[in-house]
């Protein structure tokens, strides 16, 4: 018979002290590759993207400030992946210490969810002035796009606050480990953080673009005067928006969520670490909503394309 474990009170609040996590260090060469190549094409697509749109496309439309500030939080978290590929290279041994581990983190989710926020945003915008382009004129005005963007701002800064005290770096097998929310060690705090970062920051704005575009698409096929060319344009930014939401946020936040609620109960070692393998690999998916948003940027505007093509002559002559 197994020996009991020492304090009760402890398994049973966290059944996961009994079974240690597997290193999984065999990806590290798949995380540091993905993450390398997001931020090779990431970080100058981000910068051109914002140059774009500060220089070559003024004045500003309400939709374009909204582009503007994703651009923004892009790059913010791009710009901290240097620190995730070099974690995933060395073996998850982390030498930066507890503050940038915090930091890192903070704009890994804090880019996921006002991403996520701006996206929905973007797409009520687009179902307003297209389904009620005259009831809601009033919308397209450039105070509305910069008060709704601010307002994103401040949201998704206090709804990622938490993290600061959740996550903090611990010490294990001679290795300093920067665990992400599905690790942090005060686990009743995190399984309810998190039920509520996933229902009401990821699922809620999921069905909010998925009835927008699945609207915006029914209005264009059965509206009498509409052109082709606005049929097309609603039905690619309507595939770039779902696979990003679908594809790149979806697979995150179904591991996340099992992953943290396979800690609060009892379930075979094997199980658990497979669950937490699989969503080592959906967190890189996650980051890939970048590469969708500069796909957004191009097919949201022929003005932005035209932009670009004007750049890419400057600079070819």
């Amino acid at each position: 018979m197994a020996p009991e474990h020492p304090d009760n009170v402890t398994a049973l609040s966290d059944p996961s002290t009994n079974c240690k996590d597997e290193n999984f260090l065999q990806v590290k060469s798949y995380l540091s590759a993905f993450y390398g190549l997001i931020f090779l094409v990431c970080f100058p697509g981000n910068i051109v993207t914002i140059f774009v749109y500060f220089v070559k496309m003024r004045p500003w439309k309400g939709s374009t400030i909204i582009m503007l500030n994703l651009a923004v939080t892009d790059l913010l978290y791009v710009a901290t992946l240097p620190f995730f590929i070099h974690y995933s290279a060395n073996g998850n041994n982390w030498i930066f210490g507890n503050f940038m581990c915090k930091f890192i983190h903070f704009g890994f989710y804090f880019n996921m969810y006002s991403g996520i926020i701006f996206l929905s945003c973007f797409s009520i915008f687009r179902f307003l002035v297209v389904v009620h382009p005259v009831r809601c004129f009033f919308i397209q005005k450039k105070r509305w796009a910069v008060v709704t963007c601010t307002v994103i701002w401040m949201i998704s800064l206090a709804t990622i606050s938490p993290l600061g005290t959740l996550i903090s770096i611990k010490h294990s097998q001679n290795r300093t480990i920067c665990p992400d929310l599905s690790s942090a060690e005060d686990l009743g705090a995190t399984r309810w953080y998190n039920w509520l970062l996933t229902i009401f920051a990821f699922f809620l704005p999921l069905v909010t673009v998925t009835l927008c575009y699945a609207l915006i698409i029914h209005a264009l096929a059965t509206g009498p005067h509409t052109q082709a060319c606005y049929k097309q344009k609603a039905r690619r930014l309507a595939i770039v928006l779902l696979v990003v939401f679908y594809v790149c946020f979806l697979p995150f936040h179904v591991f996340q969520v099992i992953r943290i609620e396979l800690r609060v109960r009892v379930a075979s070692c094997n199980l658990k670490n497979t669950i937490l393998f699989i969503f080592i690999l959906t967190k890189p998916l996650a980051a890939l909503n970048t590469f969708g948003n500069l796909l957004l940027y191009v097919v949201a505007g022929d003005s932005f394309q035209h932009a670009i093509f004007s750049l890419l002559k400057f600079w070819t002559h």
